[in-house]
């Protein structure tokens, strides 16, 4: 298959602001890839070469990138560097200098996605005091051969941003209609994904095998499952009344929550977003190694910073000490961690996901052995409200969020990658102004004036729609940011600018720069109000009207740890305002 036809149609996908369009154009791309490269292309389309979980990246910086460009196309580095100024975008400023290089290639042969793809590999395995150069090669060599469209996308995929917006459950919808037999597979095919987190694969069997092969999908150690979500309310009465009257309360602990998965002495720890971050928490392994009795093991864990010197527990903020490749060390002794268990999804042999979790909660008894710094989650069982709001009340105490509120009933089983009313967050009350912090995504900005001249002046911020897959616009936030944020904002946000309001967003404002939704940030507002220009939560109040967040302020925490699809839903902002409504009346 020709690398071409993959520009193409990544071309076409960039081009729509229609989901179905971007949909049908990505079925009509799996239809006629061969099925012995459907992983490939998957994963080319994820902009990566791997699933998230296996640790090797291209690991190619602008910088090199430019260098490559500047060998392949004949120009200056000064020259490229001038333009992606104007540009902002690294692919476009590659078709333009490929299309105009000043030297001829001979025996120029056409690029196929298996030499893209194994040029892509070879840059990633690149590794010793030669890897740099050896990358600039192999990427000017691919350049050398790419026609101005074909390095616009290999140019994107090297750095990181592809810009094309398409999300996993896009790419599973298309895997069902091209080899599933229709939508009504999706369910099959999402849950080979869920327990797997490899695209490639689940497109692979699927193409090969059909929907049998992906039946015969199971949950292994080694391979993170995608963790399970909760939803959100703010009041006993309503948690109860939802859990069928009993629910097991939790600490909910302000750490980083982490996936362990234990194979005899090996053990490997990711974090929500399925990266392996093993090298960050040693000192966690360390901890799993003595205190968890099973032989094999998948298990959940809320991995807490706490205080050296009281043992207390720090806020999820000091945990950023210990995003670093260096001094891991010293951040081990600066930042000590506790691990507060709360799931487990796999004990020897036995798959534990379709179990209800009272169950998986008495084997997570049985294969953790606890200690100072190894806890099963602090817990209740509650049957009435007076218990959940005395337990609720202890956590905050005890220097917790809140509470998650865990059904017991006989389906309270491990919904991977779905967010569910089997757990829900009890996070501090809603009066009528707005006490609790929301996570929004970053989907566009307006140009700053006078001394914000140069950068944003604020930025359009949206919640995310879980049941339609979209972003929905909920305020303009331009408040709280240091001069130190606005100063560096343009730059971080510079790889995910795109030309046009994105499929997934649905906004009737029209911003001055929009970005693919990629960036977290959390804010804090005044209070909820109905809004006739925000599309959060659109008609589910009142006709016409959506929900916006009024005085919003940007509390300093990029939720650098959080997926744009972990954002605060557009129900959770129903049941804000809808909280926020009842305590006026009250009041």
């Amino acid at each position: 298959m020709l690398y071409s036809e993959i520009a193409d149609a990544y071309e076409k996908i960039e081009a729509t602001t229609k989901r179905l369009e971007m949909t049908d154009l990505l079925v009509d791309l799996l239809k006629r890839t061969p099925k012995e490269i459907i992983d490939k292309v998957v994963y080319l389309t994820q902009g990566k070469i791997y699933p998230d979980f296996v640790k090797l990246e291209i690991g190619v910086a602008e910088r090199l990138a430019i260098k490559a460009l500047a060998h392949a196309s004949g120009r200056r580095e000064s020259e490229i560097e001038e333009d992606m100024k104007k540009s902002g975008d690294i692919g476009e400023t590659s078709q333009k200098f490929i299309a105009q290089k000043r030297q001829l290639t001979f025996f120029q042969k056409p690029l196929t996605v298996q030499k893209v793809y194994e040029t892509l590999d070879k840059m990633a395995h690149a590794s010793g005091s030669g890897a740099v150069d050896t990358k600039i090669s192999l990427l000017a060599g691919l350049l050398a051969d790419a026609t101005p469209k074909e390095a616009k996308y290999i140019m994107r995929a090297v750095t990181g941003n592809l810009r094309l917006g398409i999300a996993d459950m896009t790419v599973l919808d298309a895997l069902a209609i091209a080899y599933g037999g229709g939508k009504e597979t999706r369910e099959l095919v999402e849950r080979a994904y869920n327990i797997s987190s490899d695209l490639g694969r689940v497109a692979k069997v699927l193409a090969e095998e059909g929907i049998e092969g992906i039946k015969k999908f199971k949950v292994v150690v080694g391979e993170p499952i995608r963790p399970m979500l909760a939803e959100r309310l703010s009041s006993p009465e309503e948690i109860l009344e939802k859990l069928s009257g009993k629910c097991i309360a939790e600490y909910k602990y302000d750490g980083e929550r982490i996936q362990a998965h234990k194979k005899g002495e090996e053990i490997t720890l990711y974090s929500r977003r399925l990266e392996d971050i093993s090298d960050q928490y040693p000192d966690a392994i360390e901890l799993l190694r003595r205190h968890v009795l099973a032989k094999e093991a998948i298990l959940e864990a809320e991995c807490v910073a706490i205080d050296p010197d009281t043992g207390e527990m720090r806020p999820f903020q000091e945990l950023m000490h210990r995003r670093r490749k260096y001094g891991i060390e010293k951040a081990m002794e600066e930042y000590p961690v506790s691990l507060f268990m709360f799931d487990a999804l796999y004990v020897d042999g036995k798959d534990l996901t379709l179990e209800p979790y009272p169950v998986r909660r008495r084997v997570l008894k049985n294969v953790v052995r606890e200690g100072e710094r190894v806890k099963i989650a602090k817990s209740v069982i509650a049957g009435n409200i007076k218990e959940l709001e005395n337990f609720f009340l202890e956590a905050i105490e005890d220097g917790c969020e809140g509470l998650m509120c865990k059904s017991v009933n006989e389906d309270s089983v491990y919904q991977a990658g779905a967010r569910g009313w089997l757990w829900i967050k009890y996070k501090r009350d809603y009066k009528s102004e707005m006490t609790d912090t929301v996570d929004l995504v970053v989907v566009g900005a307006f140009h700053g004036r006078g001394k914000r001249a140069g950068t944003y002046g604020a930025l359009l911020l949206a919640a995310y729609n879980s049941e339609n897959d979209i972003f929905e616009t909920v305020t303009k936030c331009g408040t709280g940011f240091t001069d130190e944020d606005l100063a560096k904002l343009p730059e971080m946000m510079k790889k995910h600018v795109i030309s046009h309001r994105h499929p997934r967003v649905h906004s009737l404002i029209e911003a001055d720069v929009w970005f693919e939704p990629k960036v977290v940030i959390e804010v804090l507002g005044a209070e909820i109000t109905l809004s006739p220009i925000h599309t959060c939560a659109v008609n589910s109040i009142r006709q016409g009207s959506g929900l916006a967040i009024r005085f919003p302020r940007f509390t300093g925490n990029f939720r650098i740890d959080k997926a744009a699809e972990d954002a605060t839903t557009t129900s959770e902002i129903v049941e804000m305002y809808q909280k926020q409504l009842k305590k006026i009346a009250e009041s």
